[in-house]
Order: C-alpha cells, then sequence, then structure tokens
C-alpha cells in the first residue's frame, strides 16, 4: 500500500503533508473519477491524522488504483508484482486476491499470538490454528490486505458456528508482526 500513496502522490505533483493539500486531492480525484474518497479518509492513510487508521475498504484501494492510472487495486499490485518493484512490494504486504483458494498465511501480533488461516473457496478465510489468540479454529472472516506493523481488519467475523457477523480487530497497538505464506 505504501507504493499506491507514493504513486498518489507523485500523481497529484506535491506531497501531501497538509489538510488542504488533502482535500485538494479528494477533490481532485471527484473531478477526475467522479468517485468520492474523503480527506479524512486519505489523512488517516497517510498518518497525517492523528486518528488511528481504520479498515482500508477494497472500494478506496481501487479509486486510488485508478487515480494512479489502473483499472483497480489488483491490477496494480500484479503490476507490481510482475515489475523490478516486486520485492519491495512484496514486503509490504498481502493482498487477498492474489492468493489461490486453499492458500495457508500464518499471521501474528503481540504479545506473542498466533493464527494459520485458510482461504476458502467463498474468500472467506478460516482459522485452522491459534496461539494465545481470542480467535479459535472454525472461525472465519473476509480480509482483503495483510499488511506488516498494521492492526489487522477481520471484516465480516464469524464464531465458529455462528451466522452472526460482526468486526474484529487483531493487532489493534502493534499491528502484525509476523505475516508468511505457508
Amino acid at each position: 500500500m505504501k507504493l499506491l500513496l507514493q504513486r498518489a502522490e507523485e500523481m497529484f505533483g506535491s506531497p501531501l503533508q497538509t489538510h488542504n493539500a488533502f482535500i485538494a486531492l479528494s477533490g481532485e480525484m471527484d473531478a477526475t473519477l467522479r468517485e468520492h474518497v474523503s480527506e479524512s479518509t486519505l489523512e488517516r492513510l497517510w498518518g497525517y491524522s492523528t486518528r488511528r487508521i481504520d479498515a482500508v475498504s477494497l472500494r478506496t484501494l481501487d479509486v486510488l488504483s485508478r487515480y494512479c492510472g489502473y483499472p483497480n487495486w489488483k491490477e496494480f499490485t500484479q503490476e507490481q508484482k510482475d515489475g523490478k518493484e516486486s520485492e519491495e512490494f512484496a514486503r509490504d504486504g498481502i493482498a487477498a486476491d492474489d492468493l489461490q483458494p486453499d492458500a495457508c498465511l500464518r499471521v501474528g501480533w503481540l504479545p506473542n499470538r498466533q493464527i494459520v488461516i485458510r482461504l476458502g473457496q467463498d474468500r472467506r478465510f478460516v482459522v485452522e490454528q491459534s496461539l494465545n489468540s481470542s480467535l479459535q479454529p472454525g472461525d472465519s472472516f473476509v480480509c482483503a490486505w495483510f499488511q506488516l506493523a498494521r492492526p489487522l481488519y477481520l471484516d465480516h467475523f464469524r464464531r465458529n458456528g455462528s451466522s452472526e457477523e460482526k468486526r474484529y480487530v487483531a493487532g489493534e497497538r502493534s499491528g502484525l508482526v509476523l505475516l508468511e505464506r505457508l
């Protein structure tokens, strides 16, 4: 995601370091793409806001990707992986769209919490193993992006055996400290 933010700044033509700059970027995206991303969302993404970043929606990533000249977030990530910046981008995070069904990830956050998750056919991740976490095997959720040093936002979280969905945040203070494909 860091690379996408750098590209957006390049497209904008100046560093995004003031509230007015974020208002201007939001307005420019409105005018050129006819899609809105609020200045407060942009400020949180760039770390300008004192508010913690909330989950980055796939829609926001798609709009920023289109602003940078790509059809969507998936195409942006694919081009970066295929191009010379692939090593830098791979360290930045893992996009769920880049995983095949049954792919497994190990993710961890402080203090000493780890889960192993598997991507299901329905694009939901299922917890396979849990160490020192309140997440339990069989729990499931949707997540578009996993990134080191950022909290893990589990959308449409379902406790095993329940149909009730809610949001769950892992690693809220320190973000992910472990992210690996298995």
